[in-house]
């Protein structure tokens, strides 16, 4: 009876190890995430990435659908270039680090100036969460109430228009920036654009009159709108938006045939294992169906557009197609 019971205790012993180890392959705990999550934003306060980190962080939370704290960290520096640089070198085993990102990660990769060696291929795309466009915005007090005197003017003398934006040269902002004069035939590289660390900042420089004109997000310029300190001189949708925006033209409206999408999605390290994909697969898919997520993208003007990791993969090798032809047409591209 004694040889059985060791027998059979032996063997039970045996299992649990397997077990154990199984649960363990490659360093993963048997919980993840088991430690508090950062999503960091590329950014200062205040602009798109700051305010997507921040509400994924705040939902997550309060649904709990993450057990694990969320916190937000701000990375400014070269439009994102900087961020990303030390997350592949530096935070490539950080399987707890996640990162907000849009359109800057495949344009930072393929400019010319202010390259990024890195691009989406170096981290892991997990989900698409909204969509949102570029706004043309002037200070209340602007003699421009148009796009299209803002473009005449640029024509008469370039020199004479500050325009600025939340990144660096031949990033989003100055695409967005650029676009509509450049498709009126004016040379984008004579726009005189000024690059400030952030959404946020550019909106203080244009209030504090340091800038004629910005190019920023749609979706961050509600409050600013609703306070009557700046008007809206047109959006690059396709269509006119809901809500506030709802009484701005589009960029077509005016006559100017351009428009430009702004995505905003979660990234994370390269190294992620198959059951840790699957859980943020899963997790940003129960996010997007929950209804205070749904309330969350309505109170910032943001619209709802979800792609899991691999739909989100493959849209991004599409869109770097479009990205690349673009900045070559403007001459910004790396040869």
């Amino acid at each position: 009876m004694k040889k059985q019971f060791k027998w059979q205790f032996a063997l039970l012993a045996l299992i649990t190890a397997l077990t154990l180890s199984a649960c363990s392959t490659g360093g993963q705990s048997a919980k993840y995430p088991d430690k508090a999550v950062a999503v960091v934003a590329p950014s200062g306060a205040g602009g798109g990435w700051d305010k997507t980190a921040r509400s994924i962080t705040k939902i997550l939370t309060e649904t709990k659908l993450v057990s694990s704290s969320l916190i937000v960290e701000n990375k400014p520096g070269g439009g994102g270039v900087v961020f990303l640089g030390e997350y592949v070198s530096k935070d490539a085993n950080d399987m707890h680090k996640l990162f907000v990102n849009s359109p800057p990660i495949l344009i930072n990769n393929w400019k010319s100036e202010g390259k990024s060696p890195y691009g989406f291929r170096d981290v892991q795309p997990l989900a698409q969460l909204t969509t949102d466009f570029g706004a043309i915005v002037v200070s209340a007090d602007s003699k421009y109430n148009d796009i299209n005197e803002v473009i005449a003017d640029i024509k008469a003398d370039p020199t004479k228009v500050t325009v600025a934006g939340g990144s660096a040269p031949g990033s989003m902002d100055h695409l967005i920036a650029v676009l509509p004069a450049y498709k009126a035939g004016v040379d984008p590289k004579t726009v005189k654009y000024v690059s400030y660390d952030g959404g946020g900042e550019a909106m203080t420089a244009l209030l504090g009159n340091n800038a004629d004109v910005i190019a920023t997000d749609a979706s961050s310029v509600g409050e600013f709108l609703e306070a009557g300190k700046i008007k809206v001189l047109a959006i690059t949708a396709n269509e006119r938006l809901g809500g506030i925006l709802k009484d701005v033209p589009t960029l077509k409206e005016k006559g100017i045939d351009a428009d430009f999408t702004i995505w905003r999605g979660v990234f994370g390290p390269k190294k992620l294992s198959a059951d840790q994909l699957k859980y943020w697969d899963d997790t940003f898919k129960a996010l997007n169906d929950k209804e205070e997520w749904k309330k969350e993208l309505e109170a910032n003007g943001w619209l709802p557009e979800y792609k899991n990791s691999a739909d989100f993969t493959k849209f991004l090798e599409e869109q770097e197609v479009t990205i690349k032809q673009l900045l070559t047409a403007l001459g910004m591209a790396n040869a």
